[in-house]
């Protein structure tokens, strides 16, 4: 009885000092981080906005860790070829990727997705957060969100509108917008979003909810209309576009990018990749390229972010029921 007593203690001694073992490991991990390059995976071409965004943070992260952050491009199957990519990396804090909203989508997009992206990954950080704008045909007699919402309802199944790609955010302000005003709209994902404005420009479809920086483009070039943004009220900078909230009480579709790692990932590196990501958003000059490029740096906690990214994975289900949207 004593020996066994006495086993039973050894056994709890061991448990104990395991633990205290593995966690001054991982501790110990965590101050070494980085000690040699990391790998930032993102699910779309060079050139585009979240490309941009990555490549300004990488370049940051690079000169506050004193290791490099790669960007590598592994775009195809609306980013999901990226995703599995990170699923299937080592928890080791050396492989993260790019996430947004189309990744808070997809769970409830897809119909046979080979992961859950909230179960099988750890959020690290938020990087961005900005609205898209709609743009309309200049063919088409409206100045106002009011008169878009009239004249569509007067010409039924005669609105379409085009997007980058099903679960975008550019597709989904477009649901919203439907689920919130009953406008009949046929939705048209383009391969080829470089197609869009010239398409807008020629009536071919008749409305675009796009990102920032390309609209105000095409809006100074007098080939487009804008008529409000989407988020729930007027964007910094834009005094004088309206929020498509001040006629759609309650409208609010926001675009966000920001970085994932695999689950298991140890919660030192996370929080301390969280805080160098917080750092750079925080440096002048990498707010003033974000700032110029259309959209808000919003650091946040690891708490913060997770809620975040919950919150929008809920948001986004519930608009794609209403579409009815399924892609296999």
């Amino acid at each position: 009885m004593k020996s066994s007593f006495l086993g039973s203690q050894a056994s709890v001694l061991g448990l104990i000092l395991s633990a205290a073992f593995l966690g001054e490991t991982a501790s110990s991990h965590a101050a070494e981080y980085p000690d040699r390059p990391v790998k930032l995976l993102i699910g779309f071409a060079a050139g585009g906005s979240s490309d941009v965004i990555l490549r300004i943070i990488g370049e940051q992260l690079s000169r506050q860790l004193g290791q490099q952050f790669v960007v590598e491009n592994r775009p195809g199957a609306g980013g999901n070829i990226a995703a599995q990519a990170l699923i299937a990396s080592r928890p080791d804090g050396y492989t993260l990727m790019l996430s947004g909203t189309s990744y808070a989508v997809g769970d409830s997009l897809y119909r046979k997705l080979p992961y859950n992206f909230l179960r099988d990954t750890a959020p690290v950080a938020m990087l961005t957060e900005g609205p898209n704008m709609m743009l309309v045909s200049k063919a088409l007699p409206v100045r106002t969100v009011q008169e878009f919402i009239d004249y569509c309802k007067a010409n039924p199944g005669k609105i379409s509108y085009a997007s980058s790609g099903a679960g975008t955010s550019l597709h989904m302000s477009g649901e919203l917008f439907k689920a919130m005003t009953r406008c009949e709209m046929v939705h048209v994902p383009y391969r080829v979003s470089g197609q869009m404005i010239p398409d807008l420009v020629a009536n071919e479809v008749q409305v675009l909810f796009n990102n920032l920086p390309t609209s105000m483009a095409q809006i100074k070039a007098d080939n487009v209309r804008g008529i409000g943004v989407t988020s729930a009220k007027r964007w910094p900078g834009l005094p004088d576009m309206p929020a498509i909230a001040e006629t759609v009480p309650g409208y609010e579709a926001m675009s966000f990018y920001s970085m994932s790692a695999p689950k298991g990932t140890p919660p030192a590196i996370v929080e301390a990749v969280n805080k160098a990501v917080g750092e750079a958003l925080r440096d002048p000059k990498v707010e003033k390229r974000i700032t110029d490029f259309g959209l808000m740096p919003k650091p946040l906690s690891m708490d913060e972010f997770g809620r975040y990214f919950s919150d929008q994975s809920e948001k986004w289900r519930k608009v794609v029921e209403f579409s009815g949207v399924v892609i296999d």
